[in-house]
């Protein structure tokens, strides 16, 4: 019974890696089509690999099968293999994952999988084989030779990698950082060798370096999840855009984890603070909670010069909470939607969010837009995961319930990242939107060389009216001739825009390619400005 219950845990670590690798490489990777291929590829082949070495070991040399002994030591030296080999990845992932992500994205993104995932799934899996033959060797002593029982070590182990999931997902990940995380794997594992050893009478050979292994790997695992802080916090502060910056909060949930990072003084003694979550800068802020990032001001500016009476509006994504609060500000009424709970307490403990002066709804925006019925004026999307909005909120489907959300004379205006240099995942976009609000218009700031950047979207069931003039004086400065250029120049779409665009539905998509693509040049960008500090998830 023990060593079904040893087979249960390890099951379940193997999928507690694999969620928590996900989460690990998603700040240096990104979330796309290629980073997953590369999770589930090697998690594939290593469990492939695991199960034909441990039946390998259990057949023995030449024919000879090993004597129970020694089964019983290659079975509980398993975990302690593993849990050595999580932590040799956890001490240098930190550090060697920035430049393997900096080096080729997907290749990167294979390689860290490899060092992530391949030894310790390799060798936890290696144990469903073993015990197999634990129990055949078992069975053939009482003169039952019917069966070993592979269909029920299977089965425990199965049932205890779901166990994994759910504790990982709704235990650790909601209340460790993810490097926490996999070192309590590791020290998990590492301690069943020593139950196995010193709670059970099992005959196991070679005891005493199997103990003197499994304590290593336990007093190692200990030790560094003790020192979490300190190792991961030598890379700080650190420097970005001509300032050093310390982390400040940190806030997790099953959606991502958001850090608030907040700059050394300023001349004036002020300082700046960061929305960062999975490797993105969401807003920046200054000492008093303004917002330092344009698109704030620029979805502010376009829902007013298209709808100068503004009253209600809907904003999906809380992120820093600026933009609701904007509007708030001016006497609209406000709602918001966001599927993260980590991203209003962020927003309303750091950053000035306050709920009394705009509804926060948290929901799925898809889900909540399909009960919608409310009319609103101005429907603001701004719906970013990893390295772009989720396929299943780009959809026709998706659009055609944001029509029905939106008032008689309603408009949707949208913060989205168009790649100038692979335009074809913007086309998409554009023409799958235009199916069911064709009346739209573009607008993008002029950056110089930057090809990758926020391009804005103005999208209407009925023919837009000329954009209204909007006071602009509230504008920080760095942004004020940006934005003001911007508005001036609207781009209506055009032949070139639209060139090898094609719909998107929830039961259609076959541009993910494209999309995969344009998310990889947005991580690689992502990655060439950000130290190395910034994506120790």
């Amino acid at each position: 019974m023990l060593l079904q219950l040893i087979i249960f845990v390890t099951g379940g670590a193997i999928l507690a890696l694999e969620l928590l690798a996900s989460r690990i490489m998603t700040p240096y990777f990104g979330v796309s089509l290629y980073i997953w291929s590369g999770i589930l590829s090697i998690t594939l082949m290593s469990l492939a690999l695991g199960y034909w070495a441990g039946g390998k070991l259990a057949g023995g040399k030449k024919g000879r099968a090993p004597q129970p002994e020694k089964l019983a030591f290659l079975f509980t030296l398993m975990p302690a293999l593993a849990a050595l080999a999580i932590i040799a990845a956890c001490l240098v992932y930190p550090y060697l994952f920035y430049h393997l992500a900096r080096l080729d994205l997907v290749f990167g993104a294979f390689s860290a999988c490899l060092i992530l995932l391949c030894v310790p799934l390799l060798v936890a899996s290696a144990m469903n084989p073993l015990l197999v033959a634990i129990r055949l060797r078992q069975t053939a002593a009482r003169g039952d030779l019917a069966d070993a029982g592979a269909g029920r070590v299977f089965f425990v182990s199965t049932i205890g990698s779901v166990a994994g999931v759910l504790v990982t997902a709704f235990g650790l990940i909601p209340n460790l950082s993810n490097f926490a995380s996999a070192l309590l794997v590791a020290a998990i594992l590492a301690t069943l060798p020593l139950i196995l050893l010193f709670g059970t009478s099992v005959r196991i050979a070679n005891r005493k370096p199997l103990a003197a292994t499994a304590a290593a790997a336990l007093a190692a695992a200990l030790g560094l999840l003790a020192s979490a802080d300190a190792y991961t916090g030598r890379m700080w502060p650190a420097s970005y855009a001509g300032m050093m910056w310390q982390r400040e909060a940190s806030y997790r949930s099953l959606f991502g984890t958001i850090k608030v990072l907040k700059s050394d003084p300023l001349e004036n003694g002020r300082f700046l603070r960061i929305y960062f979550q999975d490797g993105l800068i969401q807003n920046m802020v200054d000492s008093d909670n303004k917002s330092m990032s344009l698109y704030t001001y620029a979805l502010e500016a376009l829902s007013f010069a298209y709808r100068p009476g503004l009253r209600s509006a809907l904003v999906l994504g809380i992120g820093a909470g600026m933009t609701p609060m904007r509007l708030a500000g001016r006497g609209i009424d406000v709602t918001t939607v966001d599927i993260d709970p980590a991203s209003l307490r962020a927003a309303t403990e750091v950053f000035g969010f306050d709920p009394r002066k705009v509804r926060a709804r948290q929901a799925d925006a898809r889900t909540f837009l399909r009960s919608c019925h409310n009319g609103y004026q101005v429907v603001i999307i701004d719906l970013f995961q990893g390295d772009g909005v989720p396929d299943y909120l780009i959809t026709r489907d998706f659009f055609h319930d944001l029509k029905r959300c939106l008032g008689p004379d309603g408009i949707a205006v949208f913060n989205t990242f168009a790649d100038l240099e692979y335009p074809r995942a913007y086309a998409h976009f554009l023409t799958t939107l235009r199916t069911e609000l064709p009346f739209i218009v573009l607008y993008r700031p002029d950056y110089g060389l930057s090809r990758h950047i926020n391009s804005f979207v103005v999208a209407g069931g009925k023919p837009l009216p000329a954009p209204a003039g909007v006071d602009l004086s509230h504008v920080p400065p760095p942004h004020l001739s940006t934005l003001s250029e911007m508005l001036r120049n609207p781009r209506p779409l055009d032949q070139q825009l639209l060139e090898h665009g094609r719909v998107i539905t929830d039961a259609r998509n076959t541009v993910a390619d494209d999309m995969a693509m344009s998310q990889i040049v947005h991580r690689r960008a992502v990655v060439e400005a950000m130290p190395a500090a910034f994506l120790v998830n």
